[in-house]
């Protein structure tokens, strides 16, 4: 396992699980939290699908223990980071990592939600409270992502990581 990628995953682990507690939007049961797209965006360019769902998975982890957040957090934003690294490594642009992004967490990762609130917690609601905001905070977070990835792509630090560094300036 490479030291500077865990480190760089532990950072942002440690960023997803404090902005949490800072950056989020309640929606019934659901805690929309966009700094997790832009993680996700982050991670999808940077290592992948797999430290992708890694990372995704123990923010989610984290802030459920710690009482932040849902059980929801997981499908949306696992689903999400997978989605985003598979199309990011399929064919090197980001845009499509944050294609990834909004269709594996907007649409997928909120049919989920919505399964497991209706199914599990037994809370009553519509699959389009789900998806809507679903689609916004994923959208908001992985623009924010790419353009975060864009400003760093400039300084050359982790040039090292982006494949296709021509398609971030």
């Amino acid at each position: 396992m490479n030291l500077r990628k865990l480190t760089l995953s532990s950072l942002l682990i440690g960023i997803g699980v404090v902005s949490s507690n800072i950056i989020y939007i309640p929606l019934g049961i659901a805690k929309v939290f966009p700094v997790q797209h832009v993680i996700n965006v982050i991670m999808a360019v940077l290592f992948g699908p797999w430290y992708g769902i890694a990372v995704a998975f123990l923010i989610s982890l984290i802030r459920n223990l710690l009482g932040t957040g849902s059980l929801l957090a997981f499908p949306g934003s696992m689903i999400g980071a997978f989605l985003a690294g598979i199309l990011y490594r399929n064919t090197n642009k980001s845009i499509y990592a944050i294609i990834g992004e909004v269709v594996g967490t907007g649409i997928i990762g909120a049919v989920v939600s919505y399964s497991i609130a209706k199914y599990f917690l037994g809370k009553e609601s519509t699959l389009i409270f789900f998806v809507g905001p679903f689609i916004l905070s994923s959208l908001v977070g992985g623009i924010s992502g790419y353009f975060l990835l864009k400003l760093i792509a400039k300084t050359n630090v982790l040039k090292v990581y982006i494949t296709n560094i021509d398609d971030l300036k």
